[in-house]
């Protein structure tokens, strides 16, 4: 596929993407300044950004999420904000309001926005299912259409733009949980999860011992734009477009004939967006491995979480202890990648 003379693979530029993989190596160099294990977890982090996507992050508390995700900032040169969500926060808090200033010299009054901590580069949604409904739609318009509409004007946001939102899988009380139509705007759904014995010993250390080393920048604002061009060229065989709709659109129960644990333990399956991300999120992975093409194996290996969230389990999986992953898993085994090289 590769064409030696002028340096492509079917009009992706292969010296581009090497460009990106290195850029990848560094950032995994300095995120391990002060991020201990987790390498799943910054993997997929990467894969998101670089895919134009945002993430939904489930984990208890005191997992490092907020440090990991401005630590990501800082190597990334970006501006960094963090929103706690609350019950009482309103969509106005978020996006920004207009206040009323007057002109010294000649008394007039306008109105002059004031934009909310939604216009940085990352954003760090911190218990995003304990705000109310309303306030969830606001931020996922801005996640969704690049700005946010105050007062009958609209306001763009800067670009790059990545919104990471935590939610606590243990405490349900006073929260309002995301519905599926609005966790479908994440390109993923990242399980954060203790770490392992040998992590934890030196997360003790490294806390209790030294100050925390300086994270240096490894790539700008317009590097990130430039990398995610570069993703998108990356080509893609109708063989392996054929295998992420197949994937997808087997977890449908309006299928002809759909697999029996398909009609057993799902609700519903996933929609085309899920087809579209897969796809996006796979070229990412691609990259990272090395290859200048997108395999079934790379889809695969963003499966779990480009549909975990996407597939809804009924209550007879909940009541089995059956999750969306085990669906996924089962997905898998029925319908294996194949070669595609």
């Amino acid at each position: 596929m590769a064409d030696t003379a002028t340096g492509t693979v079917e009009g992706t530029d292969v010296a581009r993407l090497q460009v990106v993989r290195d850029a990848h190596e560094r950032l995994l160099k300095e995120l391990s300044k002060v991020i201990v294990g987790q390498r799943d977890v910054l993997e997929q982090v990467l894969m998101a950004i670089l895919a134009g996507g945002h993430c939904l992050l489930e984990g208890v508390p005191g997992l490092a999420k907020t440090l990991l995700v401005s630590s990501i900032a800082d190597a990334l040169h970006l501006e960094f904000k963090r929103i706690q969500f609350t019950p009482d926060l309103m969509p106005s808090d978020i996006t920004g309001t207009e206040v009323i200033q007057e002109d010294a010299a000649t008394g007039n009054r306008t109105f002059t926005f004031v934009p909310g901590p939604i216009f940085a580069n990352i954003i760090l949604a911190d218990e995003v299912n304990r705000t109310p409904p309303k306030t969830q739609a606001a931020m996922l318009e801005a996640m969704q259409e690049g700005k946010v509409s105050v007062g009958g004007q609209d306001h763009e946001l800067g670009k790059p733009f990545f919104v990471m939102a935590t939610q606590n899988p243990l405490e349900q009380e006073g929260t309002y949980p995301l519905p599926e139509a609005q966790q479908d705007r994440f390109l993923f759904k990242i399980i954060v999860d203790y770490p392992a014995e040998e992590e934890e010993k030196a997360i003790v250390r490294m806390v209790t011992s030294r100050s925390a080393e300086e994270i240096l920048p490894v790539l700008s604002a317009d590097d990130i734009l430039e990398a995610q061009k570069v993703i998108r060229s990356v080509p893609v065989a109708d063989a392996v477009i054929d295998y992420a709709t197949r994937l997808v659109r087997t977890t449908r129960l309006n299928q002809d004939d759909p697999p029996e644990f398909i009609q057993k333990w799902t609700a519903w399956g996933c929609g085309p967006r899920a087809s579209i991300f897969l796809v996006s999120a796979a070229k990412v992975a691609a990259v990272f491995r090395g290859a200048e093409y997108v395999s079934c194996q790379d889809i695969a290996a963003v499966c779990h979480p480009v549909m975990r969230h996407r597939l809804a389990v009924n209550y007879a999986a909940r009541a089995e202890g059956v999750t969306s992953d085990h669906v996924i898993d089962l997905l898998l085994e029925m319908i294996p990648p194949y070669e595609t090289d």
